[in-house]
């Protein structure tokens, strides 16, 4: 594989472009405005700057990367010449099958189609194609060119080449693939997330307070940020999101989100995207001040 593109210059595309590009793929990055691709590549350029400052990489590497991405605001010629596309858009089960749908129709046969979904099935967005066998979940985690995990999600007719395939370029990242089937939330989020909805039922009771709830899994489960620091991390929307979808595809009521969540969502408090969700971050985008609803 030598041409990947990637759907999505949010926060999760732009950190696989960078991850691929910096391990000397030539990468695609498509989103459906000028001004989101610009957002991404800066983003992607202030991270490689944090890598040479830190003495990672060199000037040159950083160089190299960037000139290994380039930005396309047109599907079909960003995925002309793809032997893989990883979808990175927000995670939205409608959205996803439409852009599925346009990617089997616009891609070269012999392209496999990557979703970075979190929770959707794989199975159902793959049973919008015509090439289901080539259909995988690849779900990176959050920051991309840190993080060592990638989760690989079988779908119900992936084929074992493909699985393979995409197993052997994650190592190829410097990542750790690990392998597991197609039910909502697959592993990570299927744990992480009942876990950071419980924290939120904590708050939401009265046990105890943000600061407090979050020190007790610091300190006592040797956790490295808190899990309402977390929920904000990971944007308190995509949270609500994941846990309706295992809500659905279980039905069972531990998966229902808490009030509090439903609740801030609406109220646009989204973490650290929207600047505010448990902790305040209009001064630093540290978890160090507490949001005033519940300070």
């Amino acid at each position: 594989m030598k041409n990947i593109a990637v759907i999505g210059a949010g926060t999760m595309g732009n950190g696989i472009a960078h991850t691929f590009a910096q391990s000397g793929f030539k990468v695609q990055l498509i989103d459906i405005s000028d001004a989101s691709l610009e957002r991404g590549m800066a983003t992607i350029s202030k991270n490689l700057d944090r890598m040479v400052s830190k003495e990672k990489i060199t000037e040159a590497e950083k160089a190299n990367t960037l000139s290994n991405i380039t930005t396309h605001t047109n599907t079909e010629s960003g995925v002309k010449n793809a032997d893989l596309v990883v979808e990175a858009a927000t995670e939205n089960k409608d959205l996803k099958l439409k852009i599925f749908k346009q990617l089997d129709d616009v891609c070269p046969k012999n392209t496999i189609l990557a979703t970075n979904t979190s929770s959707i099935s794989i199975t159902e967005i793959a049973a919008v194609t015509k090439r289901p066998e080539m259909v995988i979940g690849m779900h990176f985690m959050n920051p991309v060119p840190i993080m060592k995990l990638v989760e690989i999600i079988r779908g119900y007719s992936t084929s074992d080449e493909v699985t393979k395939t995409i197993m052997n370029l994650s190592k190829t990242l410097g990542k750790t693939p690990t392998e597991v089937n197609d039910y909502p939330g697959f592993v990570a989020n299927r744990i992480l997330m009942p876990m950071l909805n419980e924290s939120i039922e904590t708050l939401y009771n009265g046990v105890a307070g943000v600061k407090e709830i979050d020190t007790v899994m610091k300190l006592g489960m040797a956790h490295p940020m808190g899990p309402l620091q977390l929920a904000d991390f990971i944007g308190l929307d995509v949270c609500l999101s994941i846990l309706n979808v295992m809500y659905d595809g279980f039905k069972n009521p531990k998966y229902a989100p808490c009030p509090l969540l439903v609740n801030m969502v609406m109220a646009g408090k989204l973490g650290v995207k929207s600047g505010e969700g448990f902790y305040d971050y209009s001064e630093s985008r540290k978890a160090e001040k507490v949001s005033k609803q519940f300070a």
